[in-house]
């Protein structure tokens, strides 16, 4: 299994998953240093299947039919904390238009992420877990964390930021919005 690690910008806080003590309660101080990046426009969605803690699986090869906005992540790294509670409310404010896939990195699976959810009262993501690391695997092993990548209405890569991004700015909000551009008001594949 790929022991993922958080952004080196971001070290401070984060380490290859050494139990909440170890951290520290620094990530409300972290600087979000990740920008997008387009080296990889155009590859497609990683044919892996993820699973919610219901058992449900996704197919994310195919969910596509609006852009996706795709977030790994993991309890333990500290810029994905800070992250998440941004990525739920840019899901709320774009339902419909851009799909917002958050994936849990954590081995312990749903042990974890449930509690996470609920303490945090993230009502707009969805609890989708990779406790294989499948989807490391498909950006290459070794994925840093967090790691958020756009895909058009068509399953291909628009952008990918590696490391924590402010996702509250009006930069993000215009970056997803105009890379989703007028395929944004397709109907989605229900999931």
């Amino acid at each position: 299994m790929i022991a993922a690690i958080c952004a080196a910008a971001a070290l401070g806080a984060c380490d290859t998953q050494a139990s909440p003590e170890a951290q520290g309660e620094q990530t409300s101080e972290l600087t979000l240093v990740g920008k997008p990046d387009e080296t990889f426009v155009g590859e497609d969605l990683p044919d892996v299947t993820l699973t919610d803690p219901q058992g449900t699986k996704l197919e994310l090869a195919k969910a596509g039919g609006m852009p996706i906005l795709l977030n790994m992540w993991a309890t333990w790294c500290g810029p994905c904390v800070v992250e998440m509670p941004q990525l739920d409310a840019l899901a709320a404010e774009f339902e419909g238009k851009v799909r917002v896939i958050t994936v849990s990195e954590d081995p312990a699976g749903a042990d974890v992420v449930v509690p996470f959810f609920a303490e945090r009262d993230l009502q707009h993501l969805p609890q989708w877990m990779d406790s294989e690391n499948q989807l490391a695997e498909a950006f290459g092993g070794g994925t840093v964390l967090p790691l958020t990548v756009l895909y058009d209405g068509s399953g291909k890569e628009v952008w990918r930021v590696i490391g924590a991004y402010d996702w509250s700015s009006a930069e993000a909000r215009e970056k997803v919005l105009a890379a989703a551009g007028p395929k944004a008001d397709v109907e989605a594949k229900p999931l």
